[in-house]
């Protein structure tokens, strides 16, 4: 190894339609290196962010660790993960202790007493809790207190959030890695890997909205005062657009992807009647003629419904304030004029969010795509995990971010052990 790996982290980002490797380091000025990158198709393995073909799946992986360790120079053995996918759902609980002594503090131990006990909590058949993130406390009666330890009191209360999904989803991730011969350090929810790459403290803390369109569904998350709020996965994302090109137009799906990404926008009133592209024939038939104006009405249908289901989520959360607004990132947000149309249909501020704030040198040009946000994000959760020993970006958004503990990873031996609900995916 080139590298010592003690401060080398691996993000894995296995979505609908690419699986990407991403190779970072913290370095002394609390930035992040990027050493090497590898990306390939899903193969068809992946649907709507959750495995359907194991061995499609580890291909691709393998594939993409082997592209990342080759420009890294480095032996990759251990990788954080990312999960999302349409199971994915969230709920707010409240919990309860009553502690034996008024005088003494209250203390890290007595939070984790509170937060291990939401891990009972009955949820439907075949999931999981995934995530408990603490939203604020409540010490004799007295609500709104974000950091309880050192004060004084009998009955701590806390509020969390609470995020589900299915075991078998997570299982098939888990072993597609090991098939991969790797080893997952950490499986952590894909919105909160987004937010780490493109959100800044500030917005957390003014409230801002985390829009990820993959491929195959978008993400939203939350956060108020510096704390998340809400979550929702959303079943569809950019692979249903190029379906309703592909139908609309009439054209073969890989014409429709390129039509998608070269000549598409979301607002079709922006374009001209006369712009129109020729798309070459099958075997010899006469090309085919498309108005970019009709390719973008259709598109801007598919992004409208979308974006609307983003507006619900808004306002079922019922966060008040919002002024840092919505920030898009993943591949759908690189749509022409879809920030606009997302300022058209929430009211609320827009702006494309880039993945490069806590980048420092190395690939930096090849990673500062929306599309990499979720693999920079696991990177930099695997660090911030770290940062006791690296000193790793002070005060940024992974304080407020990170959850105290990974407890999917902890836990997930123990589910192996049963692989009666586990479909037999080949």
């Amino acid at each position: 190894m080139a590298e010592s790996q003690e401060r080398i982290i691996v993000g894995l980002d296995i979505g609908t339609t690419k699986v990407c490797a991403i190779v970072g380091r913290a370095n002394q000025y609390g930035k992040v290196d990027i050493l090497g990158m590898g990306k390939v198709s899903s193969h068809g393995g992946v649907t709507r962010g959750v495995v359907s073909n194991i061995d499609k799946t580890v291909l691709a992986i393998q594939e993409a660790i082997k592209e990342a360790a080759l420009k890294s120079n480095v032996d990759i053995r251990k990788v954080q993960v990312g999960i999302a996918g349409a199971h994915i759902n969230s709920l707010q609980h409240k919990g309860m202790i009553i502690r034996n002594d008024r005088e003494s503090e209250i203390n890290k131990d007595d939070l984790e007493k509170l937060e291990n006990d939401m891990f009972k909590l009955a949820v439907k058949p075949g999931d999981r809790i995934i995530h408990v993130l603490p939203q604020d406390y409540t010490v004799d009666d007295e609500p709104g207190i974000l950091d309880p330890v050192g004060m004084s009191g009998v009955k701590l209360e806390g509020n969390f959030h609470i995020i589900t999904g299915q075991i078998s989803a997570a299982k098939n991730i888990y072993k597609c890695v090991e098939k991969s011969g790797l080893k997952v350090s950490e499986l952590a929810l894909e919105p909160l890997a987004s937010a780490e790459a493109v959100l800044s403290k500030e917005e957390l803390e003014a409230g801002v909205v985390l829009v990820d369109i993959g491929g195959g569904t978008t993400d939203v998350a939350i956060f108020h005062d510096g704390i998340i709020r809400h979550t929702a996965i959303i079943p569809y994302g950019g692979n249903i657009i190029t379906e309703d090109i592909k139908e609309g137009c009439n054209v073969m799906k890989a014409h429709a992807e390129a039509l998608k990404i070269k000549f598409g926008s979301a607002l079709a009133n922006e374009l001209s009647e006369n712009e129109i592209v020729s798309i070459p024939g099958i075997r010899g038939r006469e090309a085919r003629e498309i108005s970019i104006k009709n390719l973008s009405m259709i598109i801007q249908a598919r992004v409208e419904e979308i974006l609307e289901l983003v507006y619900y989520e808004i306002k079922a959360s019922n966060v008040k304030n919002l002024a840092g607004g919505i920030v898009l990132t993943g591949g759908g947000s690189q749509l022409k004029h879809i920030s606009q149309l997302a300022e058209f249909i929430t009211g609320l501020d827009a702006r494309i969010g880039y993945p490069n704030e806590h980048l420092a040198k190395g690939m930096v040009d090849e990673v500062k795509s929306p599309i990499y946000a979720t693999s920079v994000g696991l990177v930099l959760r695997g660090l911030a995990e770290e940062r006791s020993q690296i000193n790793i970006v002070a005060g940024s958004v992974e304080d407020v971010v990170t959850p105290r503990k990974s407890p999917l990873f902890e836990r997930i031996k123990d589910w192996l052990k049963d692989e009666a609900d586990v479909p037999d995916y080949k």
